[in-house]
């Protein structure tokens, strides 16, 4: 493959918000392109979010089943939600782990940050390793409805590489810990 380099930075001519809602802001700006014509990007503003991966002692996992509307579908995640103003990703992550899962932990390790879908958001997704499980009190939000549920990790492990969960945190949490861990699933 040829190699070539140039400037592949766009420039703000002009930022456009369209919509401002709880969690999301949807902009239309026009912008420079390296080459000097002018286009528009329309993206959505987002304050970010926070996720975790909870393994136990004895090699299981927790997950959450929730619906998500957006897809139609049951979605298979690990405990997962946006920051609040002022909020730290780690802080986050701990309060969703106990808020869908009813689990403590004693110690938060950051696990990776990830861009879910760069071509449209701005969205930073702060991704964590929860050790020292410990039973806390769940209490999902208002109008939030999900199912917790523990699985062996290798169960987990197989049900990403088989595609059954397609999300794209949990994909990375699991196959991360998998590979760090020297963990198959034969």
């Amino acid at each position: 493959m040829e190699k070539y380099e140039t400037d592949l930075v766009e420039r703000t001519l002009k930022a456009n918000t369209l919509y401002s809602g709880k969690i999301i802001s949807l902009n239309v700006d026009d912008v420079a392109l390296p080459d000097g014509r002018s286009a528009k990007r329309e993206y959505v503003r987002h304050s970010g979010g926070a996720a975790i991966l909870a393994v136990d002692g004895e090699g299981y996992v927790y997950l959450a089943r929730q619906y998500r509307y957006a897809y139609r579908e049951v979605v298979v995640e690990i405990p997962a939600g946006k920051l609040e103003k002022g909020e730290s990703a780690a802080t986050a992550a701990a309060r969703e782990l106990e808020e869908e899962i009813g689990i403590i932990a004693d110690e938060i390790v950051p696990y990776g940050v990830l861009y879910p879908t760069p071509g449209y958001t701005d969205e930073l997704l702060h991704i964590f390793l929860a050790k020292g499980l410990k039973n806390g009190i769940k209490h999902l939000d208002d109008e939030e409805f999900l199912n917790a549920e523990r699985l062996p990790f290798a169960e987990a492990l197989r049900m990403v590489l088989r595609g059954e969960i397609k999300d794209a945190k949990t994909c990375y949490a699991v196959l991360r810990y998998a590979y760090e861990n020297g963990i198959r699933c034969d």
